[in-house]
């Protein structure tokens, strides 16, 4: 006895649209990006056929692309937004501190703090020092780098103004 083939069911919402000319077809991804907030996907969708053609790249392979893109780019926006909303007066990095000219600042303490584990533990910092040392550069630096790690941070400077 032969099984009958079981037709798969197609959801609505997936239904073929027969007829679909390729300008239609653009006209329609560029429509449900501009819809479902897709920018990403948008600005990428002809450069990704593109590459998905010539490294003949499956659908599921195709799509992955283009969702890990829009991913990226959005974390990619929101890192960049917190790090704004921190009302840091500058921009600075660990990468551009001197730890030549600040002998007495350890580069392993300041590497391993901007790692991010004493915010995980709720662990309180505190950097004390002279004028000109580099205590402002660091706790901008830290905080760039932890509202690139995802965390909300707000500077407010010391004394407060009024």
């Amino acid at each position: 006895m032969n099984p009958t083939p079981v037709a798969t069911p197609v959801s609505p919402t997936l239904r073929r649209r027969r007829g679909m000319t390729e300008e239609a077809a653009i006209a329609a991804v560029d429509q449900a990006c501009r819809r479902l907030r897709l920018p990403t996907i948008r600005a990428l969708v002809d450069e990704a056929l593109a590459v998905a053609k010539k490294e003949q790249l499956t659908y599921q392979g195709f799509l992955a692309e283009l969702l890990l893109a829009e991913v990226d780019d959005r974390d990619r926006r929101s890192s960049v937004r917190r790090v704004k909303a921190a009302g840091f007066p500058r921009d600075k990095w660990l990468g551009d501190f001197d730890f030549d000219a600040n002998t007495a600042v350890n580069p392993a303490t300041v590497h391993d703090l901007a790692k991010g584990d004493w915010i995980r533990r709720g662990d309180p910092l505190c950097l004390i020092g002279d004028s000109g040392t580099g205590k402002s550069h660091l706790l901008i630096a830290l905080g760039t780098a932890a509202a690139e790690q995802g965390y909300r941070v707000r500077y407010t400077p010391w004394p407060p103004s009024s």
